[in-house]
């Protein structure tokens, strides 16, 4: 069983990372180079990246794996001093989640509904609706909690 635990407990730790790793690139690379682009730049751009970040290795490798190898580590590691730490990285991840699906999958499905952005002819309304400060406050809450995730599973790992 403590090989079991060790490899959940690393693969959690793991994921997260990517996770986390994946919404600071948005936060400290991603929007702020959009920021600074036309409307039909960041519209395309924008949509292409949606669309490419929702595929089975982000998915498995980090978004949805992050949450599942948690919540196995958790449950793998009960009566274990590392147990606290991981259930606290597991309600950190969820804030994240809750975040991910309360205001960003909403505002990124708006953005790829809108159609082509060489057809859109109200690029600019398209960008206002968006809702662009509002997708990156929300970002920055998860980049902090999904970083504070990763750091308490580093911790478990420590313990055991």
């Amino acid at each position: 069983m403590t090989s079991v635990r060790t490899v959940l407990l690393l693969s959690a730790t793991l994921t997260m990372g990517f996770a986390a790793g994946a919404f600071a690139l948005y936060a400290h690379a991603i929007m702020p180079g959009l920021r600074n682009t036309d409307d039909h730049t960041f519209v395309a751009a924008f949509q292409s990246m949606d669309r490419a970040i929702i595929n089975p290795w982000f998915m498995a490798g980090g978004f949805v794996g992050a949450l599942l190898f948690t919540l196995a580590a958790a449950v793998s590691h009960l009566g274990r001093a590392a147990l606290p730490w991981i259930l606290a990285a597991l309600a950190l991840y969820l804030i994240a989640v809750v975040i991910t699906i309360a205001v960003h999958v909403p505002l990124n499905d708006a953005i790829k509904a809108a159609g082509n952005a060489d057809r859109i002819h109200d690029l600019t309304g398209v960008r206002e609706r968006f809702h662009e400060g509002r997708w990156v406050a929300w970002n920055l809450v998860r980049v902090a909690t999904a970083t504070a995730a990763f750091a308490c599973l580093v911790w478990a790992a420590g313990r055991g």
